[in-house]
C-alpha cells in the first residue's frame, strides 16, 4: 500500500516536492502484487476501480489538507478525532492507524517474499518473511544516517520500474518488440470487461483503494510546507500523478495479457511482458520491486514504533514505550514492533498460499476505517459548506462499497473479520481505558469540588 511512509527530515517543502514525496511514499508493493489480484477479480474494469478509489481517496486527502490547512498538527488525523470527539477517538484512531501499519508491515514482508521466490522457489514464504524482518529491525537499530535520502532514491527506483514497464509495454504494442503474438486482450462484451460481474467489480473495489493507501503522510507532513494554504494543491497534484500512473500501466497490463493469466502469486507486469521473452525484464524489475519494497517496509517499521512511542507520550499507551534506549531507540517500543513482525511470520507459516490476500484486504480495511474517522471529524472542526457536505457523503459510502464489498470473496473475507478483531480488541482496551479515564479524572477534581464546598460554607 502501502504502504510506505517516509520520514521527514527539517527542511521546509514546497507545494510540488511534498506532491512527489506522496507520489514515492504511496506506491508500494501493494500495487504492485495486490493490482493483479483486482485484475483477477474484475477483468478490464479493475480501470473503473483505480478511478473509483481515485475520487474516495481524493475526498478524504482534501478534508485532510483543509484540516491541516487549518490547523497544521504533528498528530494529523489522529489530533483532528481527538479535537472532534474527544480523548476516546484520539486513542481509538491512533491505535486503529498503528495496527494498519502493524499489517502493512506483514503485506510488505509476504510480498517481499513472494517476488524473492521468483529466484528461490522451493524456499518457504516465512524464511523469507524472516530474513528480511531481521534485515528491517537491524536498519531501525543503526538509525543509519542518510536514511531518509536513500528513501527518496527507493522511492525513483520504484517510479523508474513502472515507467519502465509502460516504455516496453508501449514498444510492443507498436511493433518495435517482437515476441510471443501480437494480439491485444481489448473487451469487445460487458461479460469479458467485468469477468466475474457486479460481484467480482465489488470485491476488487479494497485493492484499489489500498494502493492509494498512505495519504496520511501528507497530513502529517503539511506542518512542513512553506505556505500551509497549498496543502490541498500538492495533495490534489499528488493524487492526479498517481492516478495517471495506475491507469495506464495497469491499463497496458490487461490488454497485453488474458484474465486468466493474472495470479496472486506473481506481479501483473511482469506476467503482462512475458509474451515478449525479454529475459532480462523480470529480473530487473523483480530486484528494484524488491528494493523498493524493502525500504517501504523499514519505513513502516518506524512509523509503528514512532506511533507507540507518540500514543505513550499522550497517555494512550503505557509510559514504559516512550522510554528511550541507547542511540534514542525506544526499546520497549520496538520490542511492540517485533512482536507484530512475528505474528505476520507465524500466520505466513500457517497460510503460506493465502497468507497475502488476507493481510493486504485486513490491512486495507484498518486503513479505511481510520479514513471514515477523518470525513467524521471534518464538519465537527469546519464549517462546510453544501457541496462539501455531498461530497463528505460520496466519500463516505465510496469507501463503505469497498468495506462491503470484501463479503463477497471467499479470498478476502477472512481479512475482513481479521480486520473486525482488531476493532474488536481495541474497543476493549478503550473501555478500560475510559474507566482509568475517568478515575484519574474524579481524582483531579475532588480536591477542587472540596474548596468550592469550604468556600460556599463560609459565605
Amino acid at each position: 500500500m502501502k504502504k510506505a511512509t517516509c520520514g521527514p527530515d527539517d527542511k521546509r517543502l514546497a507545494w510540488w516536492q511534498l506532491s512527489l514525496v506522496g507520489v514515492g511514499c504511496i506506491i508500494g508493493t501493494g500495487f504492485f502484487l495486490a493490482s493483479g489480484i483486482a485484475i483477477r477479480l474484475t477483468g478490464a474494469s479493475v480501470l473503473f476501480i483505480f478511478i473509483i478509489a481515485a475520487a474516495g481517496t481524493y475526498i478524504v486527502g482534501e478534508a485532510l489538507g483543509k484540516l491541516a490547512a487549518h490547523d497544521p498538527q504533528k498528530g494529523s488525523f489522529r489530533t483532528y478525532a481527538k479535537k472532534a470527539f474527544g480523548r476516546w477517538a484520539g486513542f481509538g484512531s491512533g491505535w486503529v492507524y498503528w495496527s494498519s501499519e502493524i499489517l502493512i508491515v506483514g503485506s510488505q514482508l509476504t510480498a517481499l517474499s513472494i517476488f524473492t521466490r521468483f529466484w528461490f522457489p522451493n524456499i518457504p514464504l516465512w524464511v523469507l518473511a524472516s530474513i528480511y524482518a531481521v534485515l528491517g529491525i537491524i536498519v531501525v537499530l543503526l538509525g543509519a544516517s542518510g536514511f531518509e535520502k536513500a528513501e527518496n532514491i527507493f522511492a525513483i527506483t520504484k517510479v523508474s520500474a513502472i515507467l519502465m514497464f509502460i516504455i516496453l509495454a508501449i514498444a510492443g504494442i507498436i511493433g518495435l518488440i517482437h515476441g510471443g503474438g501480437d494480439k491485444l486482450y481489448v473487451p469487445n462484451q460487458t461479460n469479458e470487461f467485468f469477468k466475474d460481474g457486479i460481484i467480482g467489480f465489488w470485491s476488487a473495489l479494497i485493492f484499489g483503494f489500498y494502493a492509494f493507501g498512505g495519504i496520511e503522510i501528507m497530513g502529517m507532513m503539511t506542518p512542513r510546507l512553506r505556505k500551509k494554504a497549498d496543502a490541498r494543491k500538492a495533495n490534489s497534484v499528488m493524487l492526479l500523478i498517481l492516478t495517471m500512473i495506475y491507469l495506464l500501466s495497469v491499463g497496458l497490463a490487461v490488454i497485453l495479457a488474458a484474465n486468466n493469466q493474472f495470479t496472486p502469486d506473481e506481479s501483473p507486469f511482469v506476467i503482462a511482458l512475458d509474451r515478449y521473452n525479454l529475459a532480462f525484464f523480470p529480473h530487473v524489475f523483480n530486484g528494484a520491486i524488491i528494493v523498493a519494497g524493502f525500504s517501504t517496509m523499514t519505513a513502516s517499521l518506524f512509523a509503528v514504533t514512532n506511533m507507540v512511542v507518540t500514543l505513550s507520550e499522550d497517555g494512550d499507551a503505557p509510559k514504559i514505550f516512550s522510554k528511550k534506549g541507547k542511540h534514542k531507540v525506544p526499546p520497549f517500543a520496538l520490542l511492540l514492533t517485533i512482536a507484530g513482525l512475528v505474528s505476520s511470520i507465524v500466520t505466513g507459516l500457517l497460510m503460506p498460499d493465502t497468507v497475502y490476500e488476507y493481510i493486504t484486504t485486513a490491512a486495507g480495511l484498518m486503513l479505511l476505517y481510520n479514513w471514515i474517522f477523518v470525513l467524521f471529524s471534518y464538519p465537527r472542526i469546519l464549517e462546510l459548506s453544501g457541496w462539501e457536505k455531498v461530497k463528505q457523503w460520496a466519500g463516505f459510502v465510496l469507501i463503505l462499497l469497498a468495506v462491503s464489498g470484501t463479503l463477497w470473496d471467499k479470498a478476502s473475507r477472512p481479512g475482513f473479520f481479521i480486520s473486525l478483531i482488531f476493532i474488536a480488541v481495541i474497543g476493549i482496551v478503550l473501555m478500560f481505558m475510559q474507566h482509568h479515564w475517568k478515575k484519574n479524572d474524579k481524582k483531579e477534581l475532588e480536591p477542587q469540588q472540596m474548596w468550592e464546598l469550604l468556600d460556599f460554607a463560609k459565605k
